[in-house]
């Protein structure tokens, strides 16, 4: 069998980059990964609903350039934004988990 001593995980290469859990940076990091995914959450339920941005935004009562700011993760929403986009503009419905 081969050593693997030179394989190193997702979180050894997180912690190196960014930190350990906790820390400033790796809890900046988190927080634009959580958006990121959020963004491509809404781009992919907007592209199943064969939706542009800019019907998404009219319907909503946002502006196009917002919706594709949150679809790249370049913008933090609120969570009243979200419901309206998600629930509102694409007829979804949002589950909280807490763990």
């Amino acid at each position: 069998m081969e050593n693997n001593d030179s394989i190193t995980t997702f979180e050894q290469h997180l912690e190196k980059r960014y930190g350990e859990s906790g820390t400033e940076n790796r809890m900046v990091f988190e927080a634009k990964a959580k958006a990121f995914a959020i963004g491509e959450l809404i781009k992919n339920e907007r592209r199943l609903a064969e939706m542009t941005q800019e019907q998404l935004a009219e319907k909503t009562g946002t502006k196009k350039s917002f919706i594709s700011r949150i679809e790249n993760g370049k913008s933090d929403i609120q969570l009243s934004t979200l419901y309206r986009i998600l629930e509102i503009g694409l007829g979804k419905r949002i589950s909280l988990t807490i763990k």
